[in-house]
């Protein structure tokens, strides 16, 4: 017997961290059918998913964005009701040292799913065409840097990136606006804070640190480690995207934050103080005194903030999540998941770490 469901989405980057916690969530509560397209890079990993691949509601597709006749045969196939853009390039010193990959994906990728999205839109007829939403995921680097006395940004902020992945994110929520305006199609755009939780990559700021710090390597911190960052617990983020695309209205944009600023310095320091107390047998501890600092990256931007008073008010969303909770359930999920940390730790991910952290390092007071 066939389960019941009541929609069809089209989650694309549906390995990735976001994207896999989205799709988690989605299959827990169900009702949903769920066609999982993501062309497995280095940060997709099909492992994240093993849960969720006996399950008839979660359909798993290997594939590119970007791959036009793809994406239309699984509009063809399975009618989905919305898309959710998950599917990015998404980390700043990737993009830093080549910009191409983040281009392709998060532009011309973008563009294409645009295209196949708007196809399958215009043969849709009565209520199916009025429900039909296009939903793109995206980031607060899109609006720049903030000095410490400015207020947060909004809805309504200029976009000013900085780096070559912030500038293909915004190229695509540009691309995206377009389409409405040009086309109708009735899209929504979030842009979130950092997030950070359980199956992100490794070589992302947190998880980063629980690794080093766990085998008493070094602990990298750009610069002075004084950049601001607002940050947002995945799952949250993940029932803040669920919300606008239920609630959201067509055309408009929605900011989801944590209203948890705090600096890298103290990020660092918090986790050294977790995996103190969760590994008091650890040879490595006080695990603070293995923090480095090293040579800032470029074109650091100094803070974020997110003001989400658009998205509590309109459509009552708010995280559950403090980011002293949500840190303390991150770090206890990378030490009781070590087997899925080593299976991401491949030769091209070391070889990638020595890269861009070696000079640094090796340089480091």
């Amino acid at each position: 017997m066939s389960p019941e469901f009541h929609d069809t989405w089209l989650v694309t980057g549906g390995a990735g961290f976001i994207g896999v916690n989205f799709v988690q969530a989605q299959c827990r509560r169900g009702g949903v059918r769920v066609v999982n397209l993501d062309r497995l890079t280095y940060a997709g990993n099909p492992a994240s998913l093993a849960g969720q691949m006996e399950d008839p509601l979660h359909i798993f597709v290997q594939g590119d964005i970007g791959d036009a006749a793809l994406v239309r045969d699984l509009f063809a196939q399975y009618r989905p009701t919305a898309v959710l853009n998950f599917a990015a390039e998404s980390h700043v010193d990737r993009s830093i040292m080549g910009a191409q990959p983040f281009v392709e994906t998060n532009v011309a990728g973008l563009v294409t799913l645009l295209q196949e999205s708007l196809r399958h839109w215009r043969g849709l007829r009565d209520q199916a065409r009025q429900s039909f939403r296009f939903l793109q995921v995206s980031t607060d680097e899109v609006y720049g840097s903030l000095a410490p006395e400015d207020p947060p940004f909004t809805e309504r902020s200029l976009y000013a990136p900085s780096s070559p992945y912030a500038a293909s994110k915004a190229a695509g929520d540009h691309f995206v606006r377009a389409f409405h305006k040009t086309h109708g199609l009735p899209v929504l755009t979030t842009n979130c804070s950092n997030n950070y939780g359980p199956y992100q990559f490794p070589e992302k700021l947190i998880p980063l640190i629980i690794h080093n710090a766990l085998a008493g390597e070094k602990l990298p911190v750009y610069g002075d480690g004084m950049q601001i960052r607002d940050w947002i617990y995945v799952a949250d983020h993940c029932e803040g995207v669920r919300t606008v695309l239920e609630k959201g209205k067509p055309g408009e944009t929605y900011n989801i934050g944590g209203r948890c600023e705090r600096t890298n310095l103290e990020v660092v320091g918090s986790i050294c103080e977790h995996l103190d107390r969760l590994r008091p047998q650890s040879p490595h501890r006080p695990h603070q005194e293995l923090i480095t600092f090293v040579e800032d990256r470029p074109g650091h931007d100094r803070r974020y903030a997110i003001n989400d008073s658009k998205v509590r008010s309109d459509l009552g969303w708010q995280p559950v999540e403090t980011f002293d909770s949500g840190l303390l359930k991150t770090v206890a999920w990378y030490l009781e998941h070590q087997d899925w940390i080593e299976q991401v730790h491949t030769g091209a991910y070391r070889d990638w770490i020595r890269l861009n952290y070696g000079d640094r390092l090796s340089e480091a007071k």
